[in-house]
């Protein structure tokens, strides 16, 4: 069970960071938004491990209210609160991690839960990839493109 919870964490932090944070740096091109995010490259490192965890932070209230609402029976909204503080979320806090990268890296203890992250990551992506349900999965994945070769031929 863990591991599934694992393998979705680890499906939206690995697949849906890369999108959503480029989905935030095309925001970032409004010349109010690139203003502020050159100010945010700027600032000293304490102000960024604010700017930074706050926002963090702030999703937790959001998710125990999505819970609550799971539990009265409102299971859509609360589904859809989850998942889009999720993803809303992601893109923002990764775009605020990609603009205050360098002074966050100056705090040995960062860098070392940075590093514990990555390689936790890492790990549990190989057991997810080990898994069977993965292996079926990436060989219905092979197979229909296969398919839609041999369609397009």
């Amino acid at each position: 069970m863990l591991l599934a919870l694992a393998a979705v964490v680890l499906f939206i932090e690995e697949w849906g960071w890369r999108p959503l944070t480029a989905m935030a740096a095309r925001l970032g091109r409004w010349p109010p938004l690139a203003r502020l995010e050159a100010l945010i490259r700027q600032v000293r490192p304490g102000v960024a491990l604010v700017l930074f965890i706050v926002p963090a932070a702030a999703l937790f209230p959001i998710k125990l209210v999505a819970l609550w609402l799971i539990h009265v029976g409102q299971t859509a909204l609360g589904v859809t609160v989850i998942v889009l503080a999720k993803l809303l979320g992601t893109a923002f806090v990764g775009r605020l991690f990609l603009l205050t990268e360098a002074q966050l890296m100056t705090f040995p203890w960062f860098v070392r839960a940075w590093t514990w992250w990555r390689a936790t990551k890492a790990r549990v992506g190989e057991s997810v990839r080990r898994s069977a349900p993965w292996r079926a999965a990436r060989a219905l994945r092979v197979r229909w493109r296969r398919f839609r070769r041999r369609g397009d031929a």
